[in-house]
């Protein structure tokens, strides 16, 4: 990693995580293989941001260990990078061991409990569909019909959806990659 830290792939360590190294590599991963509309490509860090920011508006009353790891949800991508669920599957090895066990020492590293509980999960997973239908609408050219099929179509009240909006658009590398450090340093401030 950038921050001189070796991170042990098959058996990954709490302290070989630094928030530096997932804030740079997410900020450079491109969601949707980079076929995204604008000047740069719309990121994984974005996507976090986003997904963040729409569990927020479905759970205001979450605190913030809930929040960081919506904030979190994507972050072994930045050793593993972002790869579509079929292919992880047609891959045929456990790759969603190897995921859950750097998830688990990232978790760790920030003090968020190593399994997220269900309730959270659930709704981070809401956010995610919701992310990615707005995504593959706005930025990858999908039909909102075509979106709804794969993703379903959200059910926005007019605040969640300008929570949405708000990181729909492809950043340089480098305000992404800031404003996903400010953002983590707010939720671990809190």
């Amino acid at each position: 990693m950038l921050s001189g830290r070796r991170l042990d792939l098959i058996n990954p360590s709490p302290l070989d995580v630094e928030i530096e190294d997932i804030a740079h590599g997410l900020a450079r991963v491109a969601r949707w293989n980079g076929q995204t509309v604008g000047d740069h490509a719309y990121s994984v860090a974005q996507h976090s941001l986003l997904v963040t920011d729409l569990a927020q508006a479905f759970a205001p009353d979450w605190d913030q260990t809930k929040l960081l790891a919506a904030l979190l949800h994507d972050a072994p991508e930045y050793v593993i990078g972002d790869m579509i669920s079929p292919f992880k599957a047609a891959l045929g090895v456990d790759y969603k061991t190897f995921e859950t066990r750097l998830e688990e020492a990232i978790h760790i590293r920030f003090g968020i409990p190593a399994q997220t509980p269900k309730h959270v999960t659930r709704t981070i997973k809401r956010a995610d569909h919701v992310s990615a239908y707005l995504e593959a609408v706005e930025l990858a050219g999908f039909e909102p019909a075509e979106a709804a099929r794969l993703f379903g179509r959200p059910r926005l009240t007019p605040a969640q959806s300008r929570a949405a909006r708000r990181w729909i658009r492809p950043l340089p590398v480098r305000e992404a990659q800031d404003a996903y450090l400010k953002r983590f340093a707010t939720l671990a401030a809190g």
